[in-house]
């Protein structure tokens, strides 16, 4: 019975209608303002169509925005403060009062006295200016404005690992779409293959032995070939997201066009920390956040402090009783909570310890970016070997396929031999396909420590075609770029 008055609780779920209408009003903002794409699509497409579409570095892009806009925001405080009023006041009696002599305390005979309307009008505007209000939120503002640079310098970091995972996802896109169909008809060729060995068995053509082993052959590359299709295939859809792309869009990815990554190693470790320290944005996080600490320290000691205000304005009362129904009137006032002087010194530690965390924090990314440098050059180094080793591979497994198809049809060779070697080369070229694209994602890696920006920061404002050519030649370029201020079709799915 619980459940069941729980179930009555529960609020009900909008359904029919008005939740398509929110699924398709979805689907029609993920895909507005998006360029369709070509019959092909090139790495540097790919890395502009990610960096000017993908929604969460659009996310990313309105966060930036937002700090930005809360700086002004911020601003705003550190000016005087002008408060205008207007009342109305009324009694439903009069004000009358009695008074008695100053010396004997004894009542006046004096009939009472009226010093009030029972109603009048009043109004007042006034200037005011709080020496404190003013120092804390100069800091304040300077703590928004690091903010601002700290959602920039996360934007930038998040752009430089969608570069990476859209490089990564590119190329093993593009190996799904060149191997498929050769992973096909290698199965193809395995089923042929492997009735023909069970008809063989069934017929005693053979050794049953021989036939068995012959039989477990195929089945084991046929394993191969569809562990292989399995990898491949959620590929595309992986890009297709990176791209904001439709998910049954028919795209050739240019892989085989694409060139090596550059040879960053040609620029000197020392020239490589000096850009890192630099431009890396973990880094520029953690300077802008000891800023923000010690200004938050400020702050804290700046509240203990006495407090002096300084107001001027001008006053209207229509009371009739006045003599004088304008006016102006100037104060300054100071004032100080003598207790604080128990706290003070607890204050001033507490910030000076948050100051020290936040340096330590700094020196610590000084050293793990100086370490990323150089484990990104190891990277760098062996995935550059590794590659190199998977193409000279790939090469002699093609050589041996092709010497083993030449051999089959001149009935020299087998079928198990020419689906062995047609696994062995389609294994062979996806591994190349991979190695490829663990140099591609060890290059974005280099650069993304040293903090090379794909593009400049404006995306909005630029072509596809522009970004395109931004993106390729930074991405090819062995130096960082200083951080502006601020093959058969296939399928690709978003």
């Amino acid at each position: 019975m619980s459940l069941s008055a729980c179930d009555h609780m529960m609020p009900a779920v909008p359904a029919g209608a008005p939740l398509d209408e929110v699924i398709d009003e979805d689907r029609q903002a993920v895909q507005k303002g998006v360029e369709p794409l070509g019959e092909t699509l090139g790495l540097d497409q790919a890395i502009a169509r990610a960096l000017k579409y993908n929604l969460d570095r659009r996310a990313k892009l309105m966060e930036e925005a937002l700090a930005a806009r809360q700086v002004d925001e911020v601003g705003f405080d550190r000016i005087p403060k002008l408060l205008g009023s207007a009342g109305y006041s009324h009694r439903d009696e009069e004000r009358t009062s009695r008074s008695k002599d100053s010396v004997t305390g004894a009542p006046s005979l004096a009939n009472p006295s009226i010093s009030q309307d029972k109603e009048h009008l009043f109004s007042s505007l006034t200037l005011s200016w709080n020496l404190l209000d003013y120092g804390l939120a100069h800091f304040s503002y300077q703590q928004a404005v690091d903010r601002a640079l700290q959602a920039e310098a996360r934007r930038r970091k998040a752009s430089q690992l969608l570069v990476q995972d859209v490089r990564s996802a590119f190329f093993r896109a593009a190996s799904a779409q060149k191997l498929q169909g050769e992973v096909r008809a290698a199965l193809a060729l395995a089923e042929d293959g492997l009735a023909d060995a069970r008809k063989s068995e069934q017929e005693a053509l053979r050794n049953p032995l021989d036939s068995l082993r012959y039989q477990r052959q195929l089945t084991e590359n046929m394993r191969l070939l569809e562990s292989i299709e399995q990898e491949l295939v959620a590929a595309r859809f992986e890009l297709a997201a990176l791209i904001n792309a439709p998910v049954m869009q028919q795209v050739r990815l240019l892989a085989d066009d694409e060139p090596l990554p550059p040879d960053l190693l040609t620029t000197s470790v020392d020239e490589m920390e000096l850009a890192a320290l630099r431009q890396n944005p973990d880094l520029r996080d953690h300077l802008l956040q000891r800023r923000i600490a010690q200004a938050e320290a400020y702050k804290a000691v700046g509240r203990m402090l006495p407090n002096i205000g300084v107001s001027y304005g001008a006053y209207n009362d229509d009371d009739r009783y006045l003599i004088n129904q304008q006016w102006n009137e100037a104060t300054v006032n100071v004032s100080f909570n003598l207790l604080n002087l128990l706290y003070l010194d607890r204050v001033e530690r507490n910030g000076r310890a948050g100051v020290r965390l936040a340096e330590q924090r700094r020196l610590a990314a000084h050293v793990a970016v100086v370490t990323q440098v150089h484990v990104a050059r190891a990277q760098v180094a062996h995935a550059r070997t590794q590659f190199e080793r998977a193409d000279s591979l790939w090469s002699l497994d093609s050589r041996i396929l092709e010497m083993t198809a030449k051999r089959e049809q001149a009935q020299a060779g087998s079928k198990l031999d020419r689906v062995a070697a047609q696994t062995t080369a389609i294994i062979s070229q996806l591994r190349r396909y991979q190695a490829l694209a663990q140099w591609h994602a060890a290059a974005g890696r280099l650069q993304a420590t040293l903090g090379t920006d794909p593009v400049p920061d404006s995306t909005d404002d630029q072509s596809l075609e522009a970004l395109s050519r931004g993106v390729r030649q930074r991405l090819l370029s062995p130096l960082p770029q200083a951080a502006a201020p601020a093959a058969p079709a296939a399928s690709v799915g978003g």
